[in-house]
Formats: structure tokens, C-alpha cells, sequence
């Protein structure tokens, strides 16, 4: 049964002022689930207008009742978390576990975001003579313009929503037109636990139209962007025209050494379900594997096993083990980049393929003797895509691992606790795990170093980016 997304403008759920609309696609079917309303600027200028209200409202809101409030957001998202499981599932195609979890995920993202929150607070600096002192106080940036993706259409929105409000700012996001229900959800979540309606708005519509409109508004204080590399330095340039600060949470290209101490089968189950999890659509995804020669073999049979065997399906399936890509767009880059891989010489182990009629589905990928010069060695996959890089020159691997402009994480396996410390210290990257694939709770402050971002998200440090300082001199 199809549906309508609307916008979120001042508190109303409504069309766009010219009655725009896109289909929403089920990727696991191809079939039309519904329509999402385009915003034009008339309704942006609404939004923007209602966001400077909001801001107002909001912010004279204590933080100590503005956690409150967030976290009754998480617990009525907690509440709806079947309904908005189902809703992620058949617009983005994750299956339903995964879809679950990212609810979750995004509910503790607002209860942590109004946990900080209560824990705002200034500081009296002595002066210089007895006479004098300082106050630092701290204040809500402004309003926010907060873009947002397809691949966790919910974890990533919320980490915005959190952290904006938890500092007291409104916030205006425009989130992927291909998944918007997952937005909606949040919002009716922030809305119905009492949030002023002003201080949040949801608006989807072209992109480059929405954002070379909002971006230089008099109105916004503050861009966040979760999104590929080059959008990304789009979307900061414009930014730097007019002076706004950003947050930029960017692509990633993560290498994952294994190394000859580990027991490569144990290493291949557990990166087998890293790699293949939403299909391998995340920007932590590990997706250069760097294998020690003395246990390629094996470490690459047992991935070649996993991929063969890996339950594909539509994710409302509850014994599907990955879905589809999100979209044919998805489909046909992943395909280029074997196809480029298999051109080149490199060896499709496993899979390497569409598969069936319908929907988006793309087989769990393995590659070998992949050439230096393949696409897929430059440019993030963001698929079921695994190309096998053996080693045995430590060295010549860490200046392949750290030698792209992508900073966000890598993955380290060995026991051997010199070495660990050896790589970790070397890896020029803003997460790293070790015999681990690390993820984004929201007690952990995540960001990319190089070209893989700007600032950080979550942990004690979520409101930082949507405050502003103020220090007061009194004699």
C-alpha cells in the first residue's frame, strides 16, 4: 500500500508548495512504496523562519529539562521500534535485525545527546586584579542545517538531532529522499515527547538545490553533513564563502591488516559478518584486506566460504543475512568496480555478480590478485565487496594502508601486543580496532582524519560542535 512522506514545516506534516513528489522504492523489490513531497523555496524560507523562532523557544528551555525531553524522545522511539524497524527495512532494504538495532542506536543517541545536555555548564576565570573576573559562558550556536544519508537514514540523522538540541539549537534536516520515512520517525518521536515544533523541521527535495539554498541563509549558524568525500568538499566550500562552521563526517576505505599470528579461519567468521553487514554500505566497513602471506590461503578460503554461502534476501526475511544494495545507482557502481578489477587481471573468487530480476541484490564479493592500479583500491566500494591484498613487508603495507586521502578507520588483528601498538600507532586514521570492527555507540566521539572528515560526532564531546563561547570580563 503506498504511502506519503511529507515535510515537516512548523509543526505540520504537509506538501511541498508545489505539490512535488518522488517515488520511494523498495529495493528488495523494485516496487514503488510510496511518495516523498520536494520541498520548493517557499517552503524552505517557511522552515527557515520557523527555525529562528524555534531557536528562541528551544533555547530558553533549561538544559536540564531539555535532557528531559530527549529522553522521552528515546523512549517513545524505543516504543515504535518494530513499526520503524519494518518502515527502515523496506525503503532502505537492511534486513529487520540490523534495522532494530539501528532504532536503538538512535534512541540512546538522543538520550545521551540530553544526558550531556544537563551537564552544560560555564566557569569563573579570577582576573588579573582583585577587582576583576571572568565568566565563560557557553550558548547555542544557532540554527542548524543538518544533511543526512540513505545508508543508516536513522543512527545518522539522530546524532545530529542530539547533539543540536541537546545544545539548545533548532535544527532543519534534509535527509536522503530514497529513505525518508526513517527521518519522519525520529521527528514524530522529538515531537510527541514535547519538543517545540518550530525548533525541528524535516525537508527533502534536490539536493543541491536544498543545500546552495540553506547553506548561505541568514538564518543558519551551523552545517553537518554525513556523506561522500566530494559532496562533502561541496558542501564545506560553500560553507567557507560565508564563514559558518561545519561538521563533516565523510567516506572511508578502511585497511584491515591480518596479520600471520591470528588464526585466519576465527579472523574470516567474524570479518565475513562485518564486511557483508548492510551490505556493505558504511563508511567504517572494513574493505582493503591486507593478509599476511604465511595465512592468505586459508584467511582467503574461508572468506570465499562465507561469501558462497551467505544467506541473500529481502531483509523482511527473518533468515536473510544481507539485503540488497539501496539502488540501482548502487548496483551499477559496484558492478563497475569489479568489472574494472576483473579487466585488470584480478581474480573473482566469489560472486562478483547481480543477483536475480528484481530488486538490487549484488552476491557477496571476493577479490584476489587485485592489481595496484584497480579502481577499488582508490575509491570506496561501498558494497559486499572484499579485495585480498597479501603481504610480508610490513612496511610497504602501511604505506599502501595510509597511502589514499580516506582516514575514518582500520582494522588491526594480531595478538602480538608489540605489534598491535606498532600499527595502531602508525595508522593514520580516527578509529581503530583492534581484533575488533569498531562501530559509532554514542559515548564515543567518532571522526575522520585526512580528507575523511572535520570535527567529531558523539561522545562527551556531542554538543561541542553546536555551541559558541562567550567569555564576560566584570570589575
Amino acid at each position: 500500500m503506498s504511502v506519503t512522506f511529507p515535510l515537516l514545516i512548523d509543526g505540520r506534516w504537509r506538501a511541498g508548495a508545489r505539490d512535488r513528489i518522488l517515488a520511494v522504492i523498495n529495493p528488495a523489490t523494485g516496487d514503488r512504496i510510496g511518495d516523498v513531497a520536494l520541498a520548493e523555496r517557499a517552503d524552505l524560507d517557511e522552515a527557515l523562519a520557523a527555525a529562528e523562532r524555534g531557536l528562541a523557544e528551544w533555547s530558553a528551555v533549561s538544559p536540564w529539562q531539555r535532557g528531559a525531553l530527549l529522553k522521552k524522545a528515546a523512549d517513545l522511539l524505543r516504543a515504535d521500534a518494530e513499526d520503524a524497524a519494518r518502515t527502515m527495512t523496506l525503503e532502505q532494504g537492511k534486513p529487520l535485525a540490523e534495522a532494530r538495532a539501528e532504532v536503538l542506536r538512535s534512541a540512546d543517541f538522543l538520550e545521551w545527546g540530553g544526558e550531556e545536555a544537563r551537564r552544560i555548564s560555564g566557569r569563573m576565570i579570577q582576573g588579573r586584579e582583585a577587582a576583576q573576573s571572568i565568566q565563560v559562558e557557553t550558548h547555542p550556536i544557532g540554527v542548524v542545517a543538518a544533511f543526512t544519508p540513505w545508508n543508516f537514514p536513522m543512527a545518522l540523522a539522530a546524532k545530529k538531532f542530539a547533539g543540536a538540541l541537546g545544545a539548545g539549537c533548532s535544527i532543519i534536516c534534509k535527509p536522503s529522499e530514497e529513505t525518508p520515512g526513517s527521518a519522519i520517525a525520529l521527528a514524530r518521536a522529538l515531537l510527541g515527547a514535547g519538543v517545540p515544533q518550530a525548533a525541528i523541521a524535516i525537508v527533502f527535495g534536490e539536493p543541491a538545490e536544498v543545500s546552495s539554498y540553506l547553506i548561505p541563509a541568514r538564518a543558519v549558524a551551523k552545517i553537518t553533513f554525513t556523506g561522500s568525500i566530494p559532496v562533502g568538499k561541496l558542501l564545506a566550500s560553500a560553507a567557507g564563502q560565508v564563514m559558518k562552521p561545519v561538521t563533516m563526517e565523510l567516506g572511508g576505505h578502511a585497511p584491515t591488516i591480518v596479520c600471520g599470528d591470528v588464526d585466519p579461519e576465527k579472523a574470516a567468521d567474524f570479518l565475513a559478518r562485518a564486511k557483508f553487514a548492510n551490505s556493505g554500505q558504511i563508511c567504517l566497513s572494513p574493505t582493503r584486506f591486507f593478509v599476511e602471506e604465511s595465512v592468505r590461503a586459508r584467511f582467503t578460503a574461508r572468506m570465499v566460504e562465507h561469501a558462497r554461502a551467505w544467506r541473500v534476501g529481502d531483509g523482511l526475511d527473518p533468515q536473510t543475512q544481507m539485503g540488497p544494495l539501496a539502488s540501482e545507482r548502487r548496483v551499477e557502481a559496484v558492478s563497475k568496480l569489479v568489472e574494472d578489477a576483473r579487466d585488470r587481471g584480478a581474480i573473482v573468487a566469489a560472486g562478483g555478480e547481480r543477483l536475480g530480476n528484481r530488486g538490487f541484490f549484488y552476491a557477496p564479493t571476493i577479490l584476489t590478485d587485485v592489481p595496484d592500479e584497480a579502481a577499488i583500491l582508490r575509491e570506496e566500494p561501498f558494497g559486499p565487496v572484499a579485495p585480498i591484498l597479501p603481504f610480508s613487508d610490513e612496511e610497504a603495507m602501511l604505506a599502501a594502508a595510509n597511502g589514499l586521502e580516506f582516514g575514518l578507520s582500520a582494522y588491526v588483528f594480531t595478538g602480538d601486543a608489540a605489534r598491535q601498538k606498532r600499527l595502531k600507532d602508525a595508522l593514520q586514521f580516527g578509529a581503530i580496532g583492534i581484533n575488533d570492527v569498531v562501530s559509532h555507540p554514542p559515548d564515543v566521539p567518532l571522526g575522520g582524519w585526512k580528507e575523511s572528515g572535520y570535527g567529531t560526532e558523539g561522545g562527551i564531546e556531542i554538543l561541542e560542535p553546536y555551541q559558541k563561547v562567550k567569555f564576560v570580563s566584570l570589575r
